[in-house]
């Protein structure tokens, strides 16, 4: 039982997983730092950084329904995706495809022992035919 457990946590993909969530954690008070600038520019653009009180409203003298809640959620979801995806996953892909490129590089070129034995063997079918 004990070592079920230990394969499972030393299984790569929980590993991975466990340091993506710290390090998500560490890079949340930059996302925050990003989200705040960016609402600050449509704060001075629009007048109003956060729209929870935008298109408020109450029925029958109940608490207000804001729904500008639902706005600034996706306002701040789009700010840190668009972070997300310009300071990791662009470079990420870009590392990726200038890793894949130098391999297909590096396996075009056949090995001199290759080239060799392609010769004798051409050599050999030219000799039988």
């Amino acid at each position: 039982m004990i070592k079920g457990f230990k394969d499972f946590i030393s299984n790569g993909n929980v590993l991975e997983l466990a340091v993506a969530v710290i390090i998500g954690a560490a890079f949340k008070p930059i996302v925050d730092a990003i989200t705040n600038v960016i609402m600050g520019i449509i704060g001075a653009l629009v007048g109003q950084p956060n729209f929870d009180s935008v298109l408020q409203f109450t029925i029958n003298g109940s608490d207000p329904i804001q729904p500008g809640t639902i706005i600034t959620a996706l306002v701040n979801f789009l700010l840190i995706a668009a972070a997300v995806y310009f300071a990791i996953v662009l470079p990420m892909n870009k590392l990726k495809e200038r890793k894949a490129v130098e391999e297909v590089e590096e396996e075009e070129e056949p090995s001199e022992d290759v080239k060799l034995l392609a010769e004798i063997r051409d050599l050999l079918a030219s000799k039988n035919a």
